[in-house]
């Protein structure tokens, strides 16, 4: 008895679905996980992965198959069967890419937003930290300063640690403001938010931390923030994920995690002495 082909694909799909899954859930495809962001990111990374891995085992599948069941005999010399279209199938393939993409889209904007992407960081209620950051002037006087994008805190009630980034051929210069301290690498503690706002020298630049799943170009004339709290004490790279020179490929830098009070140490020991 042969099998109705709308079973055998129904049994495809299923298997798919469940091949999708595990590769999505049970294969590691990350870095280690360093921050409160990363774990939000990872939700739309899985759904991403495995809705790729059906479409590329089941595309590729098709293929396959094709190649084997229609493949040309010995022998055979004749034109292949005049197929002019099928509607029902046509409609089948545009409409389940059209739910996907669409699915896609609002999923990947609800993400952002849970991130802090889509705070006005410019409104008149933004929290204080950031409206000092909005109140600096550009270098012509008169000129209104504004934000032109990033990531925000996810609460204005929490206690956030300003560090000033500035992105140059080919190296990041990070400096506390509030401590003067000027440093090649990145301290920050864990548990507390940390607000870095970028600035690029001469050209476009972008600021990456895989492990914190945090990625923002930084553009030259456009002040940008970028928040995030660490939650994983370690050492972790810093990269320069936009070409931006010859020795693009070098400028890297790290940032330390430490304990609170390993955090506090640091900074009391590159204070700089002030002069009485």
């Amino acid at each position: 008895m042969r099998i109705p082909s709308a079973i055998l694909t129904l049994i495809a799909g299923m298997a798919l679905v469940l091949l999708g899954q595990w590769v999505a859930n049970d294969v590691n495809w990350l870095p280690v996980s360093a921050s409160t962001n990363a774990p939000v990111y990872d939700e739309l990374f899985r759904v991403l992965l495995a809705i790729g891995t059906m479409l590329l085992v089941g595309m590729t599948g098709v293929v396959v198959y094709s190649l084997i069941r229609f493949r040309r005999r010995d022998g055979d010399q004749k034109d292949g069967p005049p197929v002019e279209g099928n509607l029902s199938l046509e409609l089948f393939w545009t409409a389940i890419p059209a739910v996907v993409v669409l699915f896609l889209g609002i999923y990947s904007y609800d993400i952002y937003d849970r991130m802090g992407g889509m705070t006005d960081l410019n409104a008149h209620g933004m929290d204080h930290h950031v409206a000092e950051l909005a109140s600096v002037r550009q270098s012509q006087p008169g000129d209104e300063e504004r934000i032109w994008g990033g990531i925000a805190p996810a609460s204005g009630n929490e206690a956030v640690l300003p560090v000033e980034v500035t992105a140059l051929q080919f190296a990041f210069v990070f400096h506390y403001p509030e401590q003067n301290i000027t440093s090649g690498e990145l301290h920050v503690p864990t548990g507390q938010a940390v607000e870095l706002r970028l600035k690029a020298n001469d050209v476009i630049h972008a600021f990456w931390v895989p492990e914190f799943r945090i990625k923002q170009d930084v553009i030259p004339g456009q002040p940008t923030v970028l928040t995030f709290t660490a939650n994983r004490i370690g050492d972790y790279p810093i990269v320069c994920a936009e070409l931006c020179g010859p020795y693009h490929g070098g400028m890297r830098s790290h940032v330390v995690v430490d304990e609170p009070e390993s955090f506090a140490t640091w900074v009391e020991t590159n204070t700089p002495a002030t002069l009485s």
